[in-house]
């Protein structure tokens, strides 16, 4: 404010002096262009840092989160999943994955991936450390350098993973039965390896399964090699008691495959990488010779054959050589009966010697050397096929062939096919028959009349006792008292005091005299015949007895 005392009291302050600077605009631009310059060198930095994007697509994409999952190559992280989506027709996860530059040796054809997650199964029990960690995806890398950005995500997590020292090998059965990926594989009842995939055949007829030998186990493996399926107990009654056998007690709950060479002079040279074997039910089967090639034949019975079943053993002289295949009923219009057709597969091959000898001799005689010519020759000589029981308590039947004695002749077509093997009843048959006439025989016997003849008898028996017992008793009784007496009687008379006793004694002594004249007469008799003429001479005078010689006395003279 002015002073209105003093009007010139602003002229005597100082006047302030203005000075202007000039600047140049552009300089308002550095920053924004130095912030644009780092951002360019930071995306250039991440394009030069970042490696290959691929697609994995899943199933599911539980556990998986966008930004946060990691990919992982022996527990090291090797990217990040980046995004998640359904595909086009909602049915897969597409799971975006943006890898580390240093892993792009990763984005290759034959790169398997999966999600490692918290796994129990009869194998045992995997991804235990993600309950912590969560969720992630595991990875493993092939060999090829063949670049690709798409894969399709394995659901369970493979077996074996690449690297690992062994074999791979195919196994052909007839099914999977209990064997699961992850089933171990023993040899001599230690594990070398396990089941790693399984599917179907082409034709859909059998089942391959791959299985991984671990080295240096798999040089055990060789050109001779029997698998076979060791899952579950097997347990065989025989001569010799009760057997059990088993691998382990991880086979019973979870399967598992074995594996040896035969006995014997084989092939001993290791097995190549991914051979074909054929994986056996058991071990006896395994280890059995090689059956060769299959024939059908096929038997018509006319009994009634309760207890056969597809797979029951056709035997030759007690020696298995095929199984039942089919039991199908047949009609027949001329006797109205439903005979029974059995097909049966028989291995020749299973004979050994027997059969090459039949080739042999077959060839000495210049005829073909075929199983339907041979068959033929047994045939003639009695060669039958016949339902036999296998097992009284369970009914159970097979097929014997076997030679019968007087079999009567049959027709026989060695050209038809199948061939036709003629049957005979079964022994077991032959029983129920003869019991039947038995039981039939045992029907004829009136036993109604028997009875009734018998019950009569009885009733006349009864009487009859009833007059013994009132009339004959007592008379019979009475008839022994009097014998009592009669020989109580006797006694007296001949005991040594009686007057019959003596009269008997003396009577004997006189008989004696008699005897000892009578033999003093034929004694004469028989010295002098002819005193039955004669007469009996008289004696001739004794001469006196001679005196004694007067006794000495010692020392005297005579």
């Amino acid at each position: 404010m002015t002073d209105p005392r003093n009007p010139n009291a602003d002229e005597d302050l100082p006047q302030p002096i203005v000075r202007r600077h000039r600047h140049n605009a552009w300089l308002i631009w550095l920053v924004p262009a130095l912030a644009a310059l780092v951002g360019i060198s930071l995306v250039v930095n991440s394009w030069l840092q970042a490696g290959p994007v691929i697609a994995i697509s899943f199933q599911s994409a539980e556990g998986l989160e966008a930004n946060k999952t990691p990919v992982k190559y022996k527990n090291v992280v090797i990217g990040k999943v980046h995004s998640i989506r359904l595909s086009e027709d909602r049915s897969k996860v597409v799971v975006k994955v943006a890898l580390e530059k240093n892993a792009a040796s990763f984005a290759t054809k034959d790169t398997r991936y999966w999600v490692v997650r918290p796994r129990i199964g009869l194998g045992g029990v995997s991804g235990v450390d993600t309950l912590l960690s969560g969720a992630f995806i595991g990875a493993d890398v092939g060999d090829s350098k063949e670049s690709r950005n798409d894969f399709e995500g394995l659901e369970i997590p493979p077996s074996v993973t690449h690297g690992v020292p062994g074999k791979s090998f195919t196994l052909h059965a007839d099914d999977l039965g209990s064997l699961d990926i992850g089933s171990p594989v023993y040899y001599r009842r230690i594990q070398v390896g396990q089941v790693v995939s399984y599917k179907l055949d082409a034709n859909c007829k059998c089942v391959s399964v791959q299985v991984f030998v671990k080295g240096p186990n798999d040089q055990y493996v060789t050109h001779s090699t029997r698998f076979w399926n060791a899952s579950g107990v097997d347990l065989t009654v025989g001569a010799d008691g009760l057997k059990l056998n088993t691998q382990s007690l991880a086979t019973v709950l979870a399967g598992g495959v074995a594996f040896q060479d035969p006995a014997g002079p084989h092939d001993a040279s290791p097995a190549s990488e991914n051979d074909s074997y054929q994986l056996f039910g058991d071990m006896t089967t395994a280890m059995a010779p090689p059956d060769g090639e299959p024939r059908y034949i096929r038997m018509r019975f006319d009994q009634s054959l309760r207890g056969l079943a597809v797979g029951a053993p056709v035997e030759f002289l007690g020696i298995n050589i095929g199984k039942v295949v089919s039991v199908n009923l047949d009609y027949d219009e001329t006797t109205h009966r439903f005979p029974i057709l059995v097909g049966a597969v028989v291995y020749p091959q299973r004979l050994g010697r027997a059969q090459d000898k039949l080739a042999a001799q077959a060839q000495r005689q210049g005829d073909d050397v075929d199983m339907s010519h041979m068959m033929g020759v047994l045939i003639e000589h009695g060669l039958r096929a016949q339902a036999r029981s296998g097992n009284l308590l369970t009914g159970q039947l097979y097929i014997a062939l076997d030679f019968v004695p007087k079999a009567p002749k049959v027709d026989y077509d060695p050209s038809a096919k199948p061939l036709m093997i003629p049957t005979v009843p079964g022994s077991f048959d032959k029983l129920q028959e003869q019991l039947g006439e038995i039981v039939d025989k045992i029907q004829k016997i009136p036993f109604d009349s028997i009875g009734k003849h018998l019950d009569d008898t009885l009733g006349q028996l009864d009487t009859t006792l009833k007059q013994v017992n009132g009339e004959v008793l007592p008379a019979f009784t009475g008839t022994l008292q009097n014998a009592k007496q009669t020989l109580g009687h006797a006694d007296q008379v001949l005991s040594s005091d009686s007057p019959l006793q003596q009269n008997l004694g003396n009577t004997l002594q006189e008989l004696e005299r008699m005897a000892r004249s009578l033999r003093v007469l034929s004694d004469y008799l028989g010295s002098h015949p002819e005193s039955l003429i004669r007469g009996r001479r008289a004696d001739a005078p004794q001469p006196p007895p001679a005196e004694p010689p007067a006794a000495t006395q010692s020392g005297s003279k005579p």
